[in-house]
């Protein structure tokens, strides 16, 4: 299923003509694990109270979750093909009025973290049983505002709060080691108070164990970091951070989705 929302994904993208290809491609597999087998979510009924909250932080992810948001059922799977067009809902970075099933408007990176912590206290005080999670890029964690938050939600013991951050190593400019490093990133987290687990970000059984895991934690806030591929399934595209915010053309576009099928993904013989 990942492998096939991959193909998706390319196709959206060389249609745009703009868009962001690393990180989609590299956390497909996070995406599937949430949207099929850990999130108590009502696709057809987007604001169902008892709902999971799933907040995207870093919002240029988005073409992944508007596939998997299709592939599950919350919109047409034909609307896809108007990712960043004027007027459509599937903008270039998620805007929560337009979209059902989105619970913010994500764009100015390390926003997501202080937000999730908000509604994970809300819940809280209110004695809801929902989780909130938090998905977050590495390059955001080099703004304060999300320490501020960890911080935060340390203190507050929000067990029901559980991060991940797509460690794929790569932000617009370079590596993340190069432009600001940010390891050791687990004993960061620990020392605001927070349980860590270290996971391998393409294996789903590892990210359900992880989070079950992390919901046996009560007395603190969990953060998975979850070691990716950027441009995971497409070759050229592998651990290339020139590939954070430029969609394929269409001849690179056929090459990468021969790629993904060589996964094991399958593609429908639509493209052209």
């Amino acid at each position: 299923m990942a492998n096939e929302m991959r193909t998706d994904l390319i196709k959206m993208l060389v249609k745009a003509g703009s868009g962001h290809s690393a990180a989609p491609l590299g956390t497909m597999e996070l995406w599937t694990a949430f949207y099929f087998r850990i999130l108590n979510h009502r696709p057809k009924e987007p604001d169902w109270p008892e709902r999971d909250r799933f907040i995207l932080s870093c919002g240029h992810y988005c073409p992944a979750r508007y596939v998997v948001m299709a592939h599950a059922g919350y919109f047409p799977h034909e609307e896809l093909w108007t990712l960043r067009q004027f007027g459509s809902r599937l903008q270039g970075h998620p805007e929560r009025e337009r979209l059902p099933g989105l619970e913010t408007t994500s764009g100015p990176l390390g926003d997501g973290l202080p937000q999730a912590v908000g509604m994970a206290l809300a819940a809280k005080m209110d004695g809801k049983n929902w989780w909130t999670y938090c998905l977050m890029g590495d390059g955001e964690q080099n703004c304060g505002i999300i320490w501020e938050a960890a911080m935060f939600a340390g203190k507050n013991k929000l067990g029901n709060l559980i991060g991940i951050v797509d460690r794929n190593q790569i932000q617009i400019d370079g590596f993340t080691e190069d432009v600001m490093p940010l390891e050791p990133l687990a004993d960061k987290y620990r020392s605001f108070g927070w349980n860590v687990i270290d996971i391998d970000g393409h294996n789903i059984e590892e990210l359900i164990d992880a989070v079950n895991h992390a919901k046996a934690v009560f007395s603190k806030p969990t953060v998975i970091i979850a070691c990716t591929i950027p441009g995971k399934g497409v070759g050229f595209m592998e651990r290339k951070f020139e590939w954070h915010g430029k969609p394929p053309n269409p001849e690179e576009a056929k090459k990468a989705l021969y790629d993904i099928r060589t996964l094991g993904g399958k593609i429908r013989n639509d493209y052209e």
